[in-house]
């Protein structure tokens, strides 16, 4: 909280609003200063920019402690979503790939991302492992298109096809 109060405000003039939220008008600081000090408040400026700036009486301690539990408040209701990877070869045994593909659903219900990533194998047939890897996740979409949103169409990253699935909103 980077607020100037009260002895740090110098100010000669400044509109000044009152704890109750009734505006003083344009006063000196220092008399503004001793309104404040004889309501056993602070006097602080909340708009610095303003031409003049805008001065509040209020409890500074109080006002710092909601601004806290405010902001504590708004990042315990953000929830953070994590990506989950999933890898594969294009050679996976049909138990593996159904094995996978349910981690993949269990990682959506819980709500985060998937990042699907099959290996690709460059050496004999490489053409034939790249269209068995492309089969491969048609069949992944399917399984899991029920629970997850494909963000983008897949796409090769070095020596991997990647596919990112985001949860369905319920």
């Amino acid at each position: 909280m980077d607020h100037q109060i009260n002895e740090e405000i110098r100010d000669e003039q400044i509109r000044v609003i009152d704890s109750d939220g009734t505006q003083l008008g344009i006063i000196s600081s220092k008399e503004a200063l001793k309104i404040a000090i004889d309501k056993e408040l602070d006097l602080v400026k909340i708009a610095p920019t303003a031409n003049p700036p805008v001065c509040k009486i209020m409890d500074y301690g109080k006002y710092c402690f909601e601004q806290t539990k405010r902001e504590k408040e708004a990042r315990k209701n953000q929830k953070t979503v994590d990506v989950k990877e999933v890898r594969m070869t294009s050679k996976i045994d049909t138990n593996d790939f159904n094995t996978k593909a349910n981690q993949a659903i269990k990682f959506l219900k819980a709500g985060d991302k998937v990042k699907v990533s099959i290996r690709l194998q460059f050496r004999k047939g490489a053409a034939l492992h790249s269209e068995m890897s492309e089969k491969l996740l048609e069949q992944f979409k399917e399984m899991i298109a029920e629970y997850g949103v494909f963000d983008k169409p897949s796409k090769i990253e070095g020596r991997n096809i990647v596919l990112f699935v985001s949860p369905k909103k319920q």
